[in-house]
C-alpha cells in the first residue's frame, strides 16, 4: 500500500511539474509578445523609445538596442571567473561564451583578468593579447574553479594601484558566498535548475521500461529551491535567452532593475556563407552533388542532447522510406557514445569527430538544414546560431529559451517535440520542401542573426551594462545607464 501511495505521488508531482513548466512557457510567450517594445505588431523599436529610459529597466534583450561599435571613451578593468578555459575544439557553450565575448570586449581595449583552472595533462594555450591576461590555479578533485586560491589571486591583483572596475562571472566561477559582497558583479546564467526541470520531465517521459526510474525530479526540486535562496546574493543577473529572465524576475523573485537579458552571439567573421568553402568542405569529405538534402548535427553526441531520439527517427525513416535513404545525406560534427551507433545506419551517414572553429564554418557551409535534437531545456546553444549566421534554417526541440529567442517563426526554421514521432514529421516536411524553400528560410535565419547573435552585439551590450554599474560609470557627464546617450555625447 505504502508503495502504491509512493509510486502515485511520483506521478502527481510528475504531472504537476509538467503543468507547471508548460504554464509558465505559456505566459512568457504571451509576455514576450505583447510586451517587447521590438514585437512588429506595436510598431515600435527601441531607437524610437521617447523619452530616454534606465537600461537597468529595460524589458526586453539588449541586443535589440544598438550600441556603438566601436571602443568606450572609458575603458574598464574586469576580472572574469569561469570555470573552465576553451582548450583547443574541447568546449561546451558557456566555455565558448567565454571565450567569444572577453575576447571581443579584450579587442575593444578592455583590461581583462581571467581566473580559470589549468587545463589537465596539457599546456595552456595564451592568447596573444597584452590586455588579455590569465591568472590559472588547479581545479577542485570535482573539477571545479578553487574558490580560495582564485580570490586570493583575485585580492592581489584587486590591490595593485588600480582595483578592478567590474566583476563577470560566467554561472557560480565565483560562489555567491563570495560575491555578496561585491556590489559590482554581474553573473551571467547559461543554464538554472528551473529549466532542467523540464528536462528532466522529458526524460523521465522517455524512459523505457527496463531502465531505473531516476532521482533527479526531487534532487531538482530542493536545487531550484537551493537557488532562490542564494541568486540574490549576486548584484546583477544576465539571462542569456528571453525565458531565462522571466523566470528569473517572476519565480526567483529577483528586482527587475537586477535581470538583464543579452542573447549570446557567435563571431560573425568567422560564420558566415561561403560557397566556395562549401564546395571544398564537400569534396574533402566526399560528399555527392546530386543529393536532395544534406542534413547537419554538430556538439556531444550524448543522451541529453537528444540523440537516442535522433537515431531512432533517421533508424525508422532510412528503413520506410527508400529515396530518403538514398537522396538524403547526414553529417555530424562531435563526439560521443552514440557516434558508433549513427556509423551503423549505412553509407549516407558521415560521423566526423570534434571539428576546429574554421573547420566548424565549413560543416555549417556543407549543410542544407541544421538539427539539434537537444533535450536539456537549458540557456541558448551555441550551434543554433552559428548555423543561423552561416545562413541555415534550423530544426530544433520546442523549449521555450529557443522559441522565445531563436525560432520564432516558421519563416526560418522548423520545431518539433522530443518524440521521435514529431522529429520524424519534421525531417519529413524540410525534405519534401526542397532546397529552393530551405534556402529561403536560410536567408531569413541569418537576417535574424545579424540582428541579435553576433558577437559584435553581444560584446556592445554587456560593455555597456558593465559601464553602467561600474564605480567610474559617469565620464564627461556620460550616464551610461541611460538609453540613448545624447547625441552630443562623443561614440555614444
Amino acid at each position: 500500500m505504502a508503495k502504491d501511495q509512493s509510486i502515485f505521488s511520483f506521478h502527481c508531482l510528475c504531472f504537476f511539474l509538467f503543468v507547471l513548466s508548460f504554464l509558465s512557457s505559456i505566459s512568457f510567450l504571451y509576455w514576450a509578445y505583447h510586451s517587447c517594445p521590438c514585437n512588429p505588431q506595436n510598431n515600435i523599436t527601441p531607437h524610437e523609445l521617447n523619452p530616454p529610459f534606465d537600461l537597468l529597466s529595460f524589458p526586453s534583450s539588449w541586443n535589440h538596442l544598438s550600441f556603438s561599435s566601436v571602443p568606450r571613451p572609458q575603458l574598464l578593468k574586469i576580472a572574469v571567473f569561469v570555470k573552465k578555459w576553451p582548450h583547443q575544439n574541447q568546449a561546451g557553450g558557456l566555455e565558448r561564451h567565454a571565450l567569444t565575448l572577453h575576447l571581443a570586449l579584450a579587442k575593444r581595449g578592455h583590461e581583462l583578468h581571467i581566473f580559470t583552472t589549468s587545463p589537465p595533462n596539457s599546456s595552456f594555450s595564451k592568447l596573444s593579447l597584452s590586455n588579455m591576461n590569465f591568472h590559472l590555479s588547479q581545479p577542485t578533485a570535482a573539477g571545479y574553479l578553487d574558490q580560495a586560491t582564485a580570490w586570493k589571486q583575485f585580492q592581489a591583483q584587486n590591490s595593485t594601484g588600480r582595483p578592478f572596475d567590474v566583476y563577470h562571472t560566467e554561472s557560480v566561477g565565483l560562489m555567491h558566498t563570495r560575491a555578496r559582497n561585491l556590489p559590482h558583479i554581474v553573473v551571467s546564467w547559461h543554464g538554472i535548475a528551473y529549466e532542467t526541470l523540464h528536462s528532466d520531465i522529458v526524460q523521465e517521459l522517455l524512459r523505457s521500461p527496463q531502465e531505473p526510474r531516476s532521482s533527479a525530479l526531487t534532487e531538482r526540486l530542493i536545487k531550484v529551491v537551493e537557488e532562490v535562496k542564494f541568486f540574490p546574493r549576486y548584484a546583477h543577473h544576465v539571462a542569456t535567452s528571453d525565458h531565462v529572465g522571466d523566470v528569473l524576475k517572476r519565480i526567483y523573485m529577483i528586482p527587475e532593475e537586477r535581470v538583464h537579458v543579452i542573447l549570446n552571439g557567435v563571431d560573425e567573421d568567422i560564420f558566415m556563407p561561403d560557397l566556395k568553402r562549401r564546395q571544398d568542405f564537400r569534396q574533402n569529405y566526399g560528399i555527392p552533388e546530386n543529393l536532395d538534402l544534406v542534413i547537419g548535427m554538430a556538439g556531444r553526441l550524448v543522451k541529453d542532447k537528444g540523440h537516442p531520439v535522433m537515431f531512432e527517427a533517421l533508424k525508422q525513416i532510412f528503413m520506410e522510406n527508400e529515396t530518403f535513404r538514398t537522396r538524403v545525406f547526414v553529417l555530424v560534427a562531435g563526439d560521443g557514445p552514440w557516434g558508433t551507433r549513427y556509423r551503423d545506419l549505412g553509407p549516407n551517414l558521415l560521423v566526423m569527430g570534434p571539428l576546429e572553429q574554421t573547420q566548424l564554418a565549413g560543416f555549417y557551409d556543407a549543410i542544407d538544414v541544421f538539427i539539434n535534437p537537444t533535450l536539456r531545456a537549458q540557456g541558448l546553444d551555441h550551434t543554433l546560431l552559428e548555423a543561423m549566421l552561416s545562413g541555415r534554417p534550423i530544426m530544433a526541440t520546442r523549449f521555450a529559451s529557443i522559441t522565445g529567442s531563436v525560432i520564432i517563426g516558421p519563416e526560418m526554421g522548423y520545431m518539433f517535440s522530443p518524440t521521435v514521432a514529431s522529429l520524424k514529421e519534421a525531417l519529413h516536411r524540410a525534405f519534401k520542401e526542397g532546397r529552393g524553400n530551405l534556402e529561403k528560410k536560410g536567408a531569413a535565419a541569418r537576417n535574424r542573426a545579424l540582428k541579435l547573435f553576433t558577437a559584435t552585439k553581444m560584446a556592445a551590450a554587456y560593455e555597456r551594462l558593465f559601464l553602467c554599474i561600474s564605480e567610474h560609470k559617469k565620464v564627461a557627464e556620460t550616464d551610461y545607464c541611460n538609453y540613448p546617450i545624447p547625441l552630443h555625447i562623443k561614440n555614444a
